[in-house]
C-alpha cells in the first residue's frame, strides 16, 4: 500500500502546476509527441552493446550541446554528461538514463513500427529513458525555466549485465562530481505508476571448467565439464527460493564443446542471483558456490584412473548493493504526489537499476518510468507504445523541479 504523502509535497506540486512556465513545458511535451518518438527511433538505431556504448554516447553529447547544456562531454568511463546550471550548484540533482543494452555486438537494432508500437532491441530499456533526458532538457529550455539548484544530465554506461553499474559507480566514485551530488533520478523503461525506491541486490558469477577433453567413445570416462555444469544447475534448480522476501536465480548463458561426438575440454556458464533481502542473498550465494564445488567433485569422482580432474574457475563478475530510499523521503513523496496529480496511482517497487549505487551511499535516489507502455524487455521482440508518454515526462519534470526548486522572480 502506498503511504500517505505529506502536505509539503502536495503543496509543492500544486504550486508548480500553477506556474505558466511549467504549463509551457507541458505544452511542449504535448505538441512534440511525434518529434520525441522520432528521436527515440534515431537513438535506438545506434548499436549500443555491452562495453560498446561510444557511438550512442557521442550522439547524446551532440544533442546536449545543441540544446545549450554546459560542458557536454564523455568522461573516462564512457558516461555522457552535461550540466544545466541553476542559480547555484547546490543542490545538484543527477538526471540519468543508461546507454547500454543487453544485446551483443552484431544485433540488428533497426526499429520497426507495428501500428501504435515500436519494436527493437532496447527500444524501451533504455531508449525510452534516453529520449526522456533530451525531451526534458529541451522543455526546460523552451519554457525558460530557471532553477535554484542545478541539473546534471547523464547517460551512463554499464547498467546492464556484466557492466555491473560501472558508469554510475564511476560517477559517484572517481568522477569530478562524485562528492557534490545531492540526489539522483534515473529513467529506465516505460510506465507512469512505478516509483523504484528499493535497490534489489544481486550477485553474478561466471563458472569456467577446464578438462582434457577427448573422443566421446574412445575416451568415455574423462571428466566432462558440461556434465559438471549440468550437475551444478540441477542442484541450483532445487534451491527452495523464498517468495517473501523474493529471491531468484537464473542460469542465463552457457557454452562449451565443439561436436556431438567430442568430450569438451571447456565449458562456461553465467549465473544471476537476486534477492530483496541481504541475508537471503548471502544464503543463496553460499548454496550456489557449494553446489558448484560439489558438482565438480562428483564429476571428478567418476573419471577414469590416471585422468586429470576438472579445473574450476569461479569468478564473481557482478555485485549490486541492496538498500532503500525511504517512502517518506522528499524525493519519493514528490514522485508519488506528481503521479497522483496526473491522474495515476503511484506504486513503490524494488528493482536493480543505476539507483542502487546512490541508494547504497544513503543519497536520495529513485528510478522512474518514462511514460508509455512496453513489453518483452531483454528480448529482440521488445516493444514500446509511446501513447501517454507525455504523462511520464510531465511527472518527471515535476519531480525534478521539486528537487532543484523553480527560481522565483
Amino acid at each position: 500500500m502506498t503511504p500517505a504523502v505529506t502536505t509539503t509535497a502536495a503543496k509543492n506540486i500544486e504550486q508548480m502546476l500553477s506556474l505558466p512556465s511549467v504549463q509551457t513545458a507541458f505544452s511542449f511535451f504535448d505538441s512534440h509527441k511525434e518529434i520525441i518518438t522520432e528521436e527515440q527511433i534515431r537513438i535506438c538505431s545506434i548499436p549500443s552493446s555491452p562495453f560498446d556504448e561510444k557511438r550512442r554516447a557521442e550522439y547524446l553529447r551532440e544533442k546536449f550541446s545543441e540544446i545549450g547544456l554546459e560542458d557536454a562531454r564523455i568522461d573516462e568511463e564512457g558516461n555522457c554528461l552535461a550540466l544545466r546550471r541553476g542559480h547555484s550548484l547546490s543542490p545538484l540533482l543527477v538526471v540519468s538514463a543508461h546507454l547500454d543494452t543487453v544485446f551483443p555486438r552484431g544485433t540488428d537494432f533497426s526499429v520497426r513500427r507495428m501500428a501504435n508500437k515500436l519494436s527493437a532491441p532496447g527500444i524501451s530499456d533504455d531508449g525510452c529513458g534516453l529520449v526522456a533526458l533530451l525531451a526534458i532538457a529541451r522543455a526546460l529550455d523552451v519554457a525558460r525555466i530557471m532553477t535554484d539548484g542545478s541539473i546534471l544530465f547523464v547517460g551512463t554506461v554499464g547498467e546492464e549485465g556484466a557492466g555491473n553499474l560501472r558508469g554510475v559507480r564511476y560517477l559517484f566514485g572517481k568522477g569530478e562530481w562524485a562528492r557534490r551530488i545531492d540526489a539522483f533520478i534515473s529513467f529506465d523503461g516505460g510506465g507512469i505508476d512505478r516509483i523504484t525506491n528499493g535497490a534489489l541486490g544481486s550477485r553474478r558469477y561466471r563458472v569456467r571448467l577446464r578438462g582434457t577433453g577427448g573422443h566421446s567413445w574412445a575416451d568415455f570416462g574423462v571428466s566432462n565439464p558440461i556434465h559438471a555444469l549440468g550437475r551444478a544447475i540441477s542442484r541450483l534448480a532445487s534451491y527452495p527460493a523464498p517468495k517473501q522476501p523474493r529471491t531468484t536465480f537464473n542460469v542465463g548463458h552457457i557454452e562449451g564443446g565443439s561436436s556431438v561426438n567430442a568430450i569438451p575440454s571447456e565449458a562456461v556458464m553465467e549465473v544471476d542471483l537476486r534477492s530483496a533481502c541481504e541475508h537471503q542473498l548471502l544464503r543463496l550465494d553460499a548454496f550456489f558456490r557449494r553446489a558448484v564445488r560439489e558438482a565438480v567433485d562428483d564429476e571428478n569422482a567418476t573419471r577414469r584412473k590416471d585422468d586429470g580432474p576438472l579445473a574450476l574457475d569461479l569468478q564473481l563478475i557482478g555485485e549490486r548493493p541492496i538498500g532503500e530510499t525511504r517512502a517518506d523521503s522528499p524525493i519519493v513523496e514528490l514522485a508519488q504526489e506528481a503521479t497522483c496529480a496526473l491522474g495515476f496511482t503511484p506504486r513503490l517497487d524494488r528493482a536493480s537499476t543505476d539507483s542502487n549505487v546512490p541508494i547504497s551511499l544513503s543519497l536520495p535516489a529513485i528510478t522512474l518510468g518514462g511514460g508509455g507502455t512496453s513489453g518483452n524487455s531483454h528480448t529482440i521482440d521488445e516493444w514500446y507504445d509511446p501513447r501517454e508518454r507525455e504523462a511520464g515526462l510531465k511527472r518527471a519534470l515535476l519531480v525534478i523541479l521539486g528537487m532543484v526548486r523553480v527560481k522565483k522572480g
